[in-house]
């Protein structure tokens, strides 16, 4: 028996919401992370701390949902063989804001709600022309799946694992550009750079029987191979004539399972993404301040789409399905 892959998705981004509301409230990661190993946990107050009665009671009974529901998760995940992907989601932490991050979430400029406001699922578009994309879409911050836009892209028979790591490692430089200038995502493995990841075993890169699964992501910056890359794809056919692609392109690549996990982003621009093999199914959540008007959505992606979203200013979070290896390729747009 096998859970099916969008009851595991509903119960990530239930999950995901609730303890992010729970942290914020006050409880911390490290109890939700024992619960979730069986472990009983005794959580107490600071001396000295008051908290007001009224939001005494709505953070614990955040805290005893959130602790129901991670013991529901758990048993699941046990039972049904996604245990490492909700652990490394958890203990990773990434349902929430890191330092860091928390640092930047309160300087990001907040999302006009009208943008979310009474959509209830991503837009999807085929054939799109310039003029309604730029009307609809391309400033908004309204998400929207372009179906079958890819079909005149080389990169479709051409991108692989065995490509870019023959590319990456016959142009000079290029893998200490990512390791230095640009940014590696190592998502649910191991590796620490993309060379670790071009050293794996052929049984490992072909996601054998018995292998260790993976799944990373990088951007690049290199000129060199940026030429090499253009070559085989081009800047999507609804974008402005006058729009400019960013200078990096952004790969993503692996197996199925969890890959990204939820997170907002704080660049510059919005972005275009391009499924160039695989299925990978986006979760998107709205800002804390639109959550009152917008839905969280779910939306999947299959081999020739693009997805355009502006990951500022919505919470996402990706799921590989079984089957063909998810090569994913995109650029911001201004």
């Amino acid at each position: 028996m096998e859970l099916k892959s969008d009851a595991k998705l509903k119960l990530i981004d239930k999950f995901c919401e609730l303890h992010k509301e729970a942290t914020k409230r006050g409880l911390r990661r490290d109890v939700i992370h024992a619960v979730f190993q069986g472990k009983i946990v005794r959580v107490t107050k600071e001396p000295g701390y008051r908290l007001d009665p009224w939001l005494t009671k709505v953070t614990w009974g955040l805290a005893i949902v959130i602790v129901v529901l991670a013991t529901v998760l758990g048993i699941l995940a046990h039972q049904f063989d996604f245990k490492e992907e909700v652990t490394m989601l958890v203990k990773g932490s990434r349902c929430i804001v890191d330092n860091n991050g928390f640092l930047m979430e309160i300087a990001r400029p907040k999302t006009n709600c009208h943008i979310c406001e009474n959509l209830v699922t991503v837009p999807v578009e085929n054939n799109i022309s310039t003029e309604d994309f730029l009307q609809k879409y391309a400033y908004t911050a309204v998400p929207v799946l372009v179906k079958e836009a890819t079909r005149k892209w080389s990169a479709m028979d051409t991108f692989s694992f065995r490509f870019f790591r023959d590319l990456y490692t016959s142009v000079n430089g290029s893998l200490h550009a990512v390791e230095e200038d640009c940014q590696f995502f190592p998502y649910k493995t191991e590796f620490e750079t993309l060379e670790e990841v071009f050293n794996m075993t052929e049984e490992r890169a072909d996601f054998k029987d018995g292998e260790k699964l993976w799944y990373v992501g990088w951007s690049n910056c290199h000129p060199g191979v940026s030429s090499v890359l253009r070559e085989h794809y081009q800047k999507p056919y609804f974008l402005p004539n006058d729009t400019e692609s960013s200078a990096l392109d952004w790969i993503f690549m692996g197996g199925t399972g969890l890959g990204a996990f939820i997170h907002l982003d704080y660049v510059q621009r919005p972005s275009w993404q391009a499924q160039i093999s695989g299925v990978k199914t986006w979760s998107l959540i709205p800002t804390p301040e639109c959550e009152h008007v917008c839905q969280s959505m779910n939306v999947t992606v299959q081999k020739g789409d693009i997805f355009v979203v502006d990951t500022n200013q919505w919470y996402h979070a990706t799921y590989i399905h079984p089957g063909e290896i998810s090569i994913t390729i995109g650029s911001e747009y201004d």
